[in-house]
């Protein structure tokens, strides 16, 4: 017998005896990515300040851990069991300690906060807060908490008393909350100073804001509940900006200095508490000026820097100033074409652009303890990455993580070592601790969690753009047994818009696991990231503006036609889904694309963007009064009679971003036009069906497309 046919056939018995068994159910492409399927990792992972030690967690957070790069293997610093027996508590895991100094953490029972010496295993009760309680925050020393009570501003001082900031009646008035709905990068409403002496917060005026009805249908009978929804064109919040100063008990506000609702963003503190600079953008988001005022008095002391474009100016990263005994800042700014590092003096001179990048930059780590080098994150010549850089104050750049992939990277407090976690391709998890001179050790190296299961394969590549120059990555998921003599429906999944980029060189290519239990089923599954979309630059990005959809449907269309030059394709079985975004671009190629798809399920779409929010609806498309033609031409309601097809459209009934009115809006015009529609709306779910209810939600999504792809 042929000894090749031999080695074939034993490879084959042993794959079949040894390898891949067990079918991905559509539950676990749902729900276990990351939990059954996560991978080994350094969870909680925290450098011990001004030291080369570093914690982390084991047993999912339950036993903490200290170790250093002479021994990685690590020991456990403090069992629960005595920590709680301590403090008389019944902390359940570690999760969310924050450290003070290299000898003591905060944690926190949800109520009460606590300080323990892991050295001297003492530990002291600092805060009590109530249950109504909620956007805690910390300030720098750790011995202060500041949190919010409904639309109040309080914190608890050192003899855990609690001080109110603001006590506003109106219920117009919010204090101390995220505002402009998390546009512009912001996440919270708490500055505290760097040592302590003020209080910075931002306020919103809602007052004039539209109230929008959601309805609770737990109650009985069914509840009102309205939320303030600032549609495009319509009232908007107006922001102030407070600053309490501890020591006086005084509160001094600072207001636009244009338009009573223009945006005020990206509030920093100088390291001498001297100043706060504050990013301000007309309601037209087009101009943007850095201002500095004086932290005692509230007083405007002069503006930094501006920035105008006649397209959008965004900023979303506050000054970030590299010295704590130096008030010089470094600056992001698109206005090169890319996201690069600019460093100013606090009189607003330009002292050094210390990146020129053709790549974006990303966020900033942190800086050594010297203050002569920038620690920060970038995608590199590949935009599927996200890299570790360093640059310092002349310029010089340095590249810190040498294999491509999605890096997550810690650096310690002088920049001798960094801790770097990635993923990519090939890749689940791999966890380094890097020298100064990049001799890194293996902590964690993941094993392949799907490494029982029978799944597909992942293929990236580019296709180019409806503009014939630009290069588009694709991702195509095939099943475990593809065959390419067959012939294969195709399952788009779309997303399209800003601020998003779903293929990344990351294990599974960015792609969510029930991807993969859909190409088992015959499936291929095929993603395209258009123009309009995260991580490529100002100028891939805003071509959607004033015409969000043409542009980002045409680059579909190329997706399209890339998928049917495939031999393996089945050109007449093209299904699309998407959500949000993805949503409106679903309705959208429906629609406008009439029989290019067969199938279409939008989840949460944008039907008319004139029901979006100003913030992020008016950066995009102005307002109907200044592009009322481009707001016609996205208006899927306009194109409803073109629907060739199955179309399912879902919604979450307590929707408070993208608002059922959408939804709603476009069935009663396809009734109208007397074309048939599925909707499918989820009781009580908000922008997006979470938890177990998830796994209902794509099975309808999922069937629905097999069963109507024909």
């Amino acid at each position: 017998m042929n000894k090749n046919f031999l080695a074939v056939l034993c490879f084959f018995i042993i794959g079949v005896a040894f390898g891949q068994t067990k079918k991905l159910t559509l539950e676990e492409g749902v729900l276990q990515q990351y939990r059954a399927f996560r991978p080994d990792q350094i969870l909680g992972f925290q450098w011990v300040p001004d030291t080369n030690q570093f914690l982390y967690f084991e047993e999912l957070g339950r036993k903490l851990m200290i170790a250093n790069p002479n021994d990685t293997k690590g020991k456990e610093l403090v069992a629960l069991a005595d920590l709680n027996n301590t403090l008389k508590t019944e902390i359940r895991s570690f999760w969310g300690i924050e450290l003070k100094n290299n000898s003591t953490f905060i944690l926190s029972d949800g109520a009460k906060y606590f300080e323990y010496n892991f050295i001297t295993k003492k530990g002291t009760l600092i805060a009590t807060l109530s249950d109504k309680a909620e956007n805690q925050t910390l300030n720098n020393t750790k011995d202060l908490v500041a949190f919010t009570e409904d639309n109040n501003l309080y914190f608890i001082n050192k003899n855990n008393s609690k001080v109110a900031v603001t006590n506003e009646t109106n219920s117009g008035i919010v204090s101390g909350q995220t505002y402009a709905r998390s546009e512009f990068g912001i996440s919270g409403g708490i500055f505290w100073s760097p040592k302590s002496s003020f209080l910075a917060f931002y306020q919103k005026d809602e007052t004039e804001v539209a109230d929008y009805p959601l309805l609770d249908i737990n109650e009985t009978p069914g509840k009102l509940v309205n939320i303030k929804y600032p549609m495009i064109g319509q009232k908007s919040e107006k922001p102030r900006v407070g600053i309490y100063n501890l020591a006086t008990q005084q509160t001094v506000f600072i207001t636009p200095k244009g338009a009573a609702d223009a945006y005020l963003t990206n509030l920093s503190w100088t390291p001498d508490e001297k100043y706060v600079l504050i990013a301000e953008v007309n309601r037209e988001q087009n101009n943007m000026s850095l201002h500095l005022y004086d932290a005692k008095n509230g007083a405007f002391v002069r503006t930094l820097l501006n920035e105008k474009n006649d397209k959008w100016v965004e900023p979303e990263h506050p000054a970030f100033f590299p010295h704590k005994n130096s008030n010089n800042f470094v600056w992001f700014s698109e206005k090169s074409g890319f996201q690069n590092l600019y460093y100013y003096s606090i009189e607003g001179k330009l002292i050094k652009q210390l990146t020129n990048n053709q790549f974006v930059a990303q966020s900033i780590l942190g800086s050594n303890t010297k203050g002569t080098e920038i620690y920060f994150t970038a995608t590199g010549p590949n935009a599927m990455n996200k890299l570790a850089y360093k640059v310092d104050l002349k310029g010089k750049q340095t590249l810190l993580t040498k294999t491509d992939g999605t890096h997550t990277v810690t650096v310690n407090h002088d920049g001798s070592y960094f801790f770097d976690e990635y993923t990519n391709h090939t890749t689940q998890s791999k966890s380094l601790l890097v020298d100064s001179k990049f001799k890194s050790t293996v902590l964690v190296e993941s094993s392949n969690k799907y490494k029982d299961y029978i799944i597909g394969t992942s293929e990236i590549k580019t296709i180019k753009s409806a503009d014939g120059t630009t290069d588009l990555v694709t991702r195509l998921i095939k099943p475990s047994n593809f065959d390419a003599t067959k012939k294969y429906p195709v399952m788009v999944y779309v997303y399209g818009g800003p601020h998003a980029q779903l293929i990344t060189n990351s294990y599974l290519d960015g792609a969510n696991l029930w991807m993969y239990w859909m190409a088992e089923q015959g499936y291929l599954v095929f993603t395209v990231d258009n123009r309009g979309s995260e991580n490529r630059g100002f100028a891939f990005e805003s071509v959607i503006h004033r015409q969000l959809g043409i542009n980002e449907m045409e680059d579909q269309i190329k997706g399209v036609e890339y998928l049917k030059s495939l031999p393996y394709v089945d050109g007449n079985r093209l299904a699309v889904h998407g959500w949000s975004y993805g949503g409106f671009m679903t309705t959208s190629l429906m629609l406008r694309k009439p029989g290019t798809f067969t199938t279409g399920v939008a989840g949460g779409p944008v039907t008319d963007w004139k029901y979006y929010e100003a913030m992020y609806g008016e950066r995009y498309m102005d307002t109907p009064a200044e592009n009322q033609s481009g707001f016609d031409q996205a208006n899927t309601l306009n194109h409803v009679k073109n629907l060739k097809g199955k179309l399912l459209l879902i919604h979450g009934t307590v929707d408070d971003v993208v608002v059922m009115q959408h939804n709603l809006a476009l069935v009663k015009k396809f009734i109208e036009a007397e074309k048939q529609v599925d909707f499918f709306p989820y009781p009580m779910h908000k922008h997006n069906v979470g938890g177990k209810d998830r796994v209902h939600l794509m099975r309808k999504v999922l069937e629905y497309i097999i069963q109507n792809n024909q």
